[in-house]
C-alpha cells in the first residue's frame, strides 16, 4: 500500500469579533487538522470518536479460534491444504488440534489456507507491535 500526500482540509472561519458583528473583523481558516484537535479535545467527541474506532477495528477482524476455523473461512478441506502443503489429510487434522507448535509451521500452514501477510499483533503499552510471520519461513 502506498501513502498518497494530501493537503490538509481547512475549514474557515470568523474571528470572534466577526462573530459578534464587528465590521473592522476579518475571516481566517482554520487547517482542518487543527479543528479536529480541537474537536477530539472535548470528552463527548473524544469518547464517540473511540468508540466508533472500537466498532470499526471489530467489524474489519475475522476471529478465529482455531485453524481450523481460519481454512473454513478459506471455504478449504483438510485435503485442500494437506495438498497445498504436500502432507497427507491426517497431518492437516494433527496441526489443527495441536496445542502448540513452530510458527514457521503455523506461517506454512496459514499460506496453505490462502491467508497473505500472516502475522502476529500484540499491545505493549498501548502500541501494537507485529510479528511478520513470513519472515520466519524458509525460502522455497
Amino acid at each position: 500500500m502506498t501513502a498518497k500526500t494530501r493537503k490538509p482540509a481547512t475549514a474557515h472561519r470568523k474571528t470572534p469579533e466577526a462573530a459578534k458583528g464587528e465590521s473592522d473583523a476579518q475571516e481566517t481558516f482554520v487547517r482542518g487538522n487543527s479543528r479536529l484537535h480541537e474537536l477530539l479535545a472535548r470528552p463527548d467527541v473524544a469518547a464517540g470518536v473511540a468508540e466508533v474506532e472500537t466498532e470499526a477495528r471489530e467489524m474489519d477482524r475475522l476471529y478465529a479460534e482455531s485453524l481450523a476455523k481460519i481454512r473454513k473461512a478459506g471455504r478449504l478441506t483438510q485435503s485442500d491444504v494437506a495438498a497445498k502443503l504436500g502432507v497427507g489429510q491426517a497431518v492437516v487434522s494433527r496441526l489443527e488440534r495441536r496445542d502448540d507448535m513452530l510458527l514457521s509451521t503455523l506461517a506454512d500452514y496459514l499460506h496453505a489456507t490462502g491467508a497473505e501477510q500472516p502475522r502476529i499483533v500484540v499491545t505493549l503499552d498501548g502500541v501494537e507491535v507485529e510479528l511478520d510471520l513470513d519472515r520466519l519461513r524458509k525460502p522455497r
